[in-house]
């Protein structure tokens, strides 16, 4: 409240910048420091100190540092995978074997389906229909864009309506401390569950991704995305075609995430650390790929370690702008931005609307912060009270701050599952932020309406 509405032009000048820049480590580190500007009492020195001593400072946060460390060794995995040639003889398998998934809806259909079947966590969901449809989008003339837009759509929508996961972990959590704060009553499994129908903005999304698979819909700057030429190596990497050479890795990867979030939860899978379980499932899946790979000769010694380098190296740039997408939400928080939106809604509003500006101030709050659990903590206590003492229905009420922070989250360039969504998909970040806005607009637009009818319903 104190800095009124520098709380929100702070963070629209930082994705203005990255829009008009396309430069989006320059644009957080110019949003970061001018944030910091205001918040030292505009004392250029003590902005500068602030700004990089409060990166050394984010490393104090042990969730951060894991999920740091986590991008970093994806870059690993991905790297082994291509420079074995588990990749390429993956495509020569799909290519072989399964002639209808050889072509360019069949390549988007693959994303989209491992999308939908990968719940476990939104990251991992993205990395591995990224990668393992990568290839086949390549071959086929499918736009990396296309496949980031396809990753990015399906990851968290899933994640959310089935939240058998870190999400649902973090949402049921939010929803209990409203109801031991003796906000809400109720059950607070119930409330989540009773939340999904309600979820405007995830169904709208996915539903919307199968549309665009279906009669390649391309709109907007989507249309002058171009596809990456597909380069065959089969001579670099010889052998015949492999399907587990790849899959095994991403199962191995896949299945360790639930399992490290059931032992950190000590038997409760809903309690478990989600950054300490993705941390752990990479660092299992690459012991894994070793002791598979090398005693099978899929790579000497020498080449593995020399691939896991390389890919540490080709993420950096990636770790740079989350850890300052993480910094600029600290910053924002900082500045009160969620306060002063919360300000900005008292007053005389009709209960009809009240869902639908839940979910348009979770959109903008996750438009300006660049992360949906970020606005499911900001904005869920703060939604469940109003819901509370205007007799909302509460699913209505979760479900529209769970769509609005989803809907901001994709829209937003300095999201963290956007830039991983670019990360799997190969392509560049701003672009990926460029094309997937039109559709995640539709989808937004489609679920303002839903949630202005439901109001009305709901009385």
């Amino acid at each position: 409240m104190e800095y009124g509405i520098l709380s929100l032009a702070i963070p629209l000048l930082t994705i203005i910048l990255a829009i008009i820049t396309k430069d989006v480590i320059i644009s957080l580190f110019g949003g970061i420091f001018v944030g910091e500007l205001v918040l030292t009492g505009y004392h250029p020195g003590s902005a500068f100190f602030a700004t990089f001593d409060g990166i050394i400072a984010l490393f104090s946060e042990g969730w951060i540092t894991k999920t740091l460390i986590f991008v970093l060794l994806v870059g690993s995995i991905i790297k082994i995978l291509e420079e074995s040639g588990a990749v390429e003889r993956f495509v020569n398998y799909l290519s072989k074997k399964a002639t209808r998934i050889d072509s360019p809806r069949g390549a988007m259909f693959l994303a989209y389906f491992i999308g939908v079947i990968i719940f476990i966590e939104s990251s991992i969901t993205s990395m591995v229909a990224g990668t393992v449809a990568k290839p086949l989008c390549d071959k086929n003339g499918v736009s990396r864009e296309k496949l980031a837009y396809i990753c990015d759509s399906t990851s968290a929508p899933v994640c959310s309506l089935i939240p058998l996961n870190g999400w649902g972990a973090l949402l049921l959590g939010l929803i209990l401390a409203a109801i031991e704060g003796n906000v809400i009553e109720g059950d607070a499994v119930s409330l989540l569950v009773a939340s999904i129908p309600f979820n405007f903005y995830a169904i709208f999304t996915l539903i919307i991704v199968l549309v665009v698979i279906f009669f390649d819909a391309d709109i907007g700057p989507m249309r002058s995305a171009k596809a990456i030429a597909y380069l065959q190596e089969s001579e670099r990497h010889p052998g015949q075609s492999s399907l587990w050479q790849m899959l095994l890795p991403l199962v191995v990867m896949v299945l360790s995430a639930p399992a490290i979030l059931y032992i950190t939860g000590k038997g409760d899978i809903f309690k478990g650390s989600g950054s300490t379980s993705v941390y752990y499932a990479v660092i299992i899946t690459l012991i894994f790929m070793y002791l598979y790979y090398i005693p099978a000769r899929i790579m000497k010694h020498k080449a593995y370690f020399h691939s896991l380098y390389r890919g540490i190296g080709d993420m950096i740039p990636v770790m740079i702008i989350m850890l300052l997408a993480l910094f600029i939400g600290k910053v924002i928080q900082d500045l009160g931005t969620a306060g002063y939106l919360a300000h900005i809604l008292q007053g005389n509003i009709p209960v009809v609307i009240l869902p639908l500006l839940i979910f348009l101030v979770s959109a903008i709050t996750a438009f300006s912060t660049g992360t949906s659990w970020g606005t499911f903590s900001i904005m869920m206590p703060i939604a469940l009270s109003l819901g509370a003492m205007m007799h909302l229905d509460l699913p209505l009420v979760i479900a529209a701050v769970i769509s609005g922070g989803i809907f901001g989250d994709h829209a937003s360039p300095i999201s963290d599952t956007t830039i991983i969504s670019s990360m799997a998909a190969g392509c560049d970040h701003i672009e990926h932020v460029r094309t997937q806005i039109p559709y995640a607009i539709i989808g937004g637009v489609l679920a303002a309406v839903a949630f202005l009818i439901a109001g009305w319903l709901t009385l």
